[in-house]
């Protein structure tokens, strides 16, 4: 097979296109309507047409088949439970950005053993979401990997692009061809203009290299996403999720024409890479919705079953059961009580406005 002399590759291995993987593991058409409706949602909350919140909850990283569809099952039942206050997706998020080097994700290293079996993981991954699907969860990831979309676009009702990436042409390029909402992160030096110009980029039509269905180096052309909006993360161990932050953050979307939207990430910089701490974030975001400022259209939040991280190990057989390999997640129950407190207050805002309302047209 011919070969680029000047390439320092040691070696490449074929994957199936696409278009095959497609076949092997389709989506059937029960899942892709549950799909499209649940990124209509989505849509309506960030057009503000629906005032429910949206909420993107779950681990850092996949890395457990069984314990993401146990995670997955819980957060089914509790979105169900509390369906008039949030619209809850899952993340599932397969492919990890690295500061300098470290383990890359379920979707490049499945096996947990360097293996790098990326053929195994594009099938485990489109699987799981699958599954995901038939529970009733509706999925959340990051887009690290342009190639991945090609893969799994089909199946995720929100989409991000991280901090690192969201100066990246390539990234603003892949999202103007994304059918589902996506979110652009500020940068992790906490510069939010980055943000702001990947989704005015985003919304414009684009033509680029890339591939086809069936893997083929080709030209692709797109119409361009009309629903990018910005997630704050924090930048540099300082915060931004503050009403100061904030409402910088929407003056300059305003100041681009564009629409004043956004999410809080509760993790990250804003937590000062404190998992706990999250739940000062969370709450701090409800107080201050509750206090009026509905162009908070939700949260982030990193949470597994268990709670904290571990180290990677090439022994899969020496890792705990559902404790990240990456950030550090809050556990199930501090999850549950978080997002239900979130629900009274949130029940609580909306009675005392009816009440108000009534009185007023009682007088």
């Amino acid at each position: 097979m011919p070969h680029f002399d000047h390439l320092n590759v040691s070696r490449t291995d074929l994957l199936p296109s696409p278009h095959e993987l497609l076949q092997e593991l389709p989506a059937s058409i029960a899942q892709k309507q549950r799909i499209q409706a649940k990124r209509q949602e989505v849509c309506r909350i960030l057009d503000g047409a629906d005032p429910r919140l949206l909420l993107i909850v779950g681990p850092c990283s996949i890395h457990d088949i069984t314990a993401a569809k146990e995670y997955a099952t819980k957060l089914h039942q509790l979105a169900q439970s509390l369906n008039n206050v949030f619209c809850i997706l899952m993340r599932v998020y397969f492919e990890k950005p690295r500061t300098a080097l470290g383990w890359k994700g379920f979707l490049y290293d499945p096996w947990l053993n360097g293996s790098h079996d990326v053929a195994t993981g594009l099938r485990w991954t489109r699987r799981l979401l699958l599954d995901l699907t038939d529970i009733g969860v509706a999925a959340a990831a990051e887009f690290l990997d342009p190639a991945s979309a090609y893969y799994f676009g089909d199946l995720i009702t929100w989409g991000c692009i991280g901090a690192r990436t969201a100066a990246s042409q390539t990234h603003r390029q892949m999202a103007s061809g994304l059918s589902m909402p996506i979110a652009f992160k500020n940068s992790t030096d906490g510069n939010v203009d980055v943000a702001i110009n990947g989704i005015l980029n985003a919304a414009a039509e684009h033509s680029f290299i890339g591939v086809n269905a069936m893997g083929c180096l080709s030209t692709v052309h797109t119409r361009g996403n009309a629903y990018g909006h910005v997630v704050l993360r924090g930048g540099e161990n300082k915060p931004n999720y503050d009403p100061q932050s904030i409402s910088r953050t929407l003056k300059r979307l305003h100041k681009a024409n564009l629409p004043q939207r956004l999410l809080i990430d509760c993790s990250h910089d804003n937590s000062l890479r404190q998992h706990q701490r999250q739940t000062v974030v969370f709450q701090s975001v409800i107080n201050q919705i509750v206090e009026g400022n509905r162009n908070i259209r939700g949260a982030l939040i990193e949470s597994h079953l268990e709670a904290g991280n571990q180290p990677f190990t090439a022994s899969p057989s020496e890792l705990k059961y559902a404790v990240s390999l990456t950030d550090a997640c809050l556990d199930w129950a501090t999850t549950e009580r978080l997002i239900r407190w979130g629900d009274a207050a949130l029940n609580r805002e909306h009675a005392v406005a009816e009440f108000i309302q009534h009185q007023a047209l009682c007088s």
